[in-house]
């Protein structure tokens, strides 16, 4: 338990320091959102500039110091502003429009592939020097593979060569999105695209790190003391071997789980996915200061709850942990 406590006095202190850190370095860039404003519409007047800079919290609005304060008041009660690029829609509801679409798309791809990855790598580890054990090589350039080259050579070939899958978007145009079954057709079929690229590359990483954190266990004094008893090879491996073996990968996964809200931002960029990915990105290249921090924003305490979850994951399952109160 003290263990837990002091990670998580931690964590509240990284905690603060990304809501500072959030709010400081957008202001410390050049330009902002009020200024593109006023160069898209030259015939505004110079004193809409001051009405933006009030409105938006943005520019010579008060001191920094003011702005800050101001700042942390609207995030505690949920308030991330209005989002100048559309106005007047507020950013929480971009946000709630975009966040769905990375979470199941990307949280889904996350959970397979881990699922998939540890289950081979276990057979892997299991029938080591067999057929599977044969395909590291392959299997390591796959894990090197960036999301957003696979996801291109993917888009070559399958979509503008083969016209297997659609290339871009997250569902067919002049769909109403809703629970409807033409746009939830559309929308499976739209992400089965993007799904396979996160995939590839991520289940041959999991799978890459079980089996080699396996066979480093299967040579520990307790699997060759249960092997030395008579146990059956399947019991060893399982019961000795994979349950010991599998807590650096549920860690990561837990980890993994904490990305998923950022997604994969280049793979939304290539694919024109409307995701949390490719919202940073347009408000990012737009100066657009309420919804970039909105969005970091997010990330941010979704990581800090990730690894809080994975910290609890390994004091449950590693009674070492909770014996010597240290990781």
């Amino acid at each position: 338990m003290r263990f837990l406590l002091r990670r998580l006095g931690f964590y509240l202190i990284a905690l603060f320091a990304a809501v500072t850190v959030n709010f400081f370095i957008p202001r410390l860039m050049p330009g902002n959102v009020v200024e593109n404003l006023m160069s898209k519409y030259p015939n505004l007047k110079p004193s809409a500039q001051h009405a933006l800079d009030v409105l938006l919290g943005v520019g010579h609005n008060g001191s920094i110091a003011h702005q800050y304060l101001l700042y942390l008041g609207q995030l505690a009660h949920g308030n991330f502003g209005i989002d100048p690029l559309q106005f007047p829609t507020p950013v929480i509801d971009i946000i709630k429009s975009a966040l769905p679409w990375t979470v199941i798309l990307v949280g889904t791809a996350t959970i397979i592939s881990w699922l998939l990855g540890t289950g081979l790598g276990m057979l892997a580890a299991w029938r080591r020097g067999g057929k599977l054990d044969q395909l590291l090589p392959a299997l390591s350039f796959l894990q090197a593979t960036p999301y957003f080259f696979l996801a291109l050579v993917l888009v070559w070939l399958l979509a503008l060569h083969f016209n297997w899958f659609p290339a871009q978007q997250g569902f067919s145009n002049g769909l109403i999105v809703g629970f409807n079954w033409p746009f939830i057709s559309s929308a499976v079929v739209h992400s089965i695209f993007p799904a396979l690229t996160i995939v590839l590359t991520s289940a041959a990483g999991w799978m890459l790190q079980m089996r080699n954190v396996m066979v480093s266990t299967m040579g520990e004094d307790y699997v060759l003391a249960a092997q030395a008893k008579g146990l059956s090879k399947r019991r060893v491996i399982f019961t000795y071997g994979a349950r010991n073996a599998i807590l650096p990968s549920i860690s990561g996964f837990a980890l993994a789980l904490g990305f998923v809200v950022s997604g994969t931002l280049l793979m939304e960029v290539v694919f024109n996915y409307p995701g949390i990915g490719t919202q940073l990105y347009n408000a990012v290249t737009s100066d657009d200061y309420p919804l970039t921090q909105a969005i970091f924003l997010i990330i941010s305490v979704t990581v800090l709850l990730a690894n809080i979850g994975a910290d609890v994951i390994y004091v449950l399952l590693d009674p070492r942990v909770r014996r010597r109160g240290v990781a």
